[in-house]
């Protein structure tokens, strides 16, 4: 994937040398879906940096100015979505046709929070994938006591379409049981991304 260039921002694929951008936002994950990712040391931040660089489903957000990696976007091609819509057909569908439909996410390090960064960088993502990729529809999942995220969301003119119960878990209660998160999920389809106000 090319970068992608904003006013203040650069979104491109992560670099070895992250690592200690990365270590500082991954060492105490604020949303309870990235603690399977939490980093407790510079030698793993080393390895997740080596392991990115190789890894086109994240991107690394940059300060233009200073370089200095900030958080990460990733997105992820549907490809269940187009198998289901073809039923018995998807067996004959070239293995090459592009998917139409992505899952986004975000995560960003807190100390740059309330600046509008994962706004113009989600925004950016979004243009691309729609107007670069011609991608159909783009979803996202939100835990639903991530009430910054949700906002996030609405802001990119994506809509709640459900709330799935006791979705998934990814922390333990103290007793040891599994923690099950309920979830949002937001999407947008690209002739509503076109329709939108700016």
């Amino acid at each position: 994937m090319q970068n992608i260039i904003t006013p203040r921002l650069i979104l491109r694929k992560f670099l070895v040398t992250d690592a200690e951008d990365i270590y500082e936002y991954l060492a105490e994950p604020r949303v309870s879906c990235f603690w399977d990712g939490k980093i407790d040391n510079l030698e793993q931040a080393k390895k997740e940096a080596e392991k990115r660089s190789q890894d086109d489903t994240y991107l690394a957000v940059c300060i233009k100015e200073t370089g200095t990696v900030i958080g990460d976007l990733f997105l992820h091609k549907d490809d269940m979505h187009k198998k289901e819509e073809l039923g018995a057909e998807a067996n004959t569908v070239s293995p090459h046709k592009e998917a139409d439909t992505y899952s986004v996410g975000w995560n960003f390090n807190a100390k740059y929070e309330g600046k509008g960064y994962a706004y113009e960088s989600a925004m950016a993502l979004l243009d691309y994938l729609f107007m670069q990729q011609d991608v159909r529809r783009i979803y996202a999942y939100v835990e639903d006591d991530n009430d910054r995220s949700q906002a996030l969301c609405k802001k990119l003119g994506m809509r709640q379409e459900g709330c799935f119960i006791e979705f998934v878990t990814f922390v333990n209660h103290p007793d040891g049981t599994p923690k099950y998160e309920n979830t949002f999920q937001y999407a947008i389809l690209k002739k509503e991304w076109l329709q939108r106000d700016n």
